[in-house]
């Protein structure tokens, strides 16, 4: 008899294959294509272009992961997984389908030469950061701003059910790309101003997204760099995944930054992903480490304990008042430490 602990082991060490199957069947559309009713074979060999035979091949894995069923014949539906495969569902994976499967992926496959170095991808090859190296192939950029805004939305839910906004009258949203967190949490709060700051080239895509929203009465977009600086015009500063990017010191610059930005009764708000002090063998536990293998691999950052976060804020002028679960992520509150 197979030992079942070799046979779970053997189905984590394949576990990449799924993540290329699913990617394949997002770029071929699949998802989009039967988001309106079940296709045939030959409805979806046509509509896509590939190879029948092949794709057939593909199809029926993609039965076997849950992402399609049968539907009478040789015709395929959606499961409600695989509804979220579509570009245009409401909690869509599909933009970071492509992101892990074109990108992540292949950097992954390096892992092993940075445990080795301690160095992430981009300074292997010379550069000082991922961002640096990514803004070399345009291709690149838009593949990972889309995919960050598919993850926004799918935490922005969970955050604005966790959080109460209502004391803050404007808030800025330090690093906040196309505006999806700020756009959703001014659709929740009718009296709030909100201002994105970012770099430059996300100027056109939050504004537009904002207009779309019709929000641009109350709604702008700054360009700026947060090492340098954070404009002081709010009352309220959140950041969302953007912490956990940096090491200690680049962490504590934008912190510090963040903190001049801010009046004595300012509030900050960090979005992100809080690792346990004592992991378990868990599918939680096991996102979040994988998550901060990802951040040494890619931007040089790290996923932190609380007590990390708390003593990364407190090197920074801060004191955390509150740390709130939402969904696999935290809203941790911080207000100016009185001097």
């Amino acid at each position: 008899m197979s030992s079942p602990e070799a046979l779970a082991l053997l189905h984590l060490i394949q576990s990449h294959r799924i993540t290329a199957v699913i990617y394949v069947a997002a770029q071929l559309g699949i998802a989009d294509r039967l988001s309106d009713g079940p296709k045939s074979l030959d409805d979806l060999a046509d509509a896509t272009g590939a190879n029948r035979a092949a794709l057939a091949r593909l199809l029926t894995t993609l039965r076997t992961i849950g992402i399609c069923g049968p539907a009478g014949g040789d015709r395929y539906a959606l499961t409600e997984t695989g509804a979220t495969l579509a570009g245009d569902a409401q909690s869509s994976c599909k933009a970071w389908a492509i992101f892990e499967g074109q990108m992540l992926s292949k950097s992954w496959n390096g892992l092993l030469e940075t445990v080795m170095s301690g160095k992430t991808a981009a300074q292997l090859q010379g550069f000082d950061n991922s961002f640096d190296l990514m803004a070399r192939v345009p291709e690149n950029v838009r593949i990972f701003n889309a995919a960050m805004t598919s993850m926004t939305r799918l935490v922005t839910a969970d955050v604005l059910a966790a959080y109460d906004f209502g004391r803050i009258s404007h808030l800025l949203d330090v690093g906040g790309g196309s505006g999806e967190l700020i756009g959703a949490i001014l659709g929740r709060y009718p009296r709030m101003r909100g201002t994105v700051y970012d770099l430059a080239r996300c100027a056109d895509a939050a504004t537009a997204h904002l207009a779309q929203l019709g929000l641009a009465d109350r709604a702008d977009f700054l360009a700026g760099d947060f090492f340098a600086s954070v404009p002081a015009i709010a009352d309220g500063v959140i950041l969302k995944s953007v912490i956990h990017d940096w090491d200690a010191e680049r962490a504590c610059v934008i912190l510090h930054n963040c903190r001049q930005a801010l009046p004595a009764n300012g509030t900050l708000l960090l979005v992100e992903r809080i690792m346990p002090a004592i992991p378990d063998c868990n599918e939680l536990h096991r996102s979040h480490a994988l998550s901060d293998l990802n951040m040494l691999r890619g931007p040089g950052g790290r996923e932190r304990t609380e007590a990390q976060y708390r003593d990364l804020l407190g090197e920074t002028g801060f004191h955390v008042t509150s740390v709130t679960a939402a969904g696999r992520f935290a809203v941790i509150e911080a207000s100016p430490a009185v001097a």
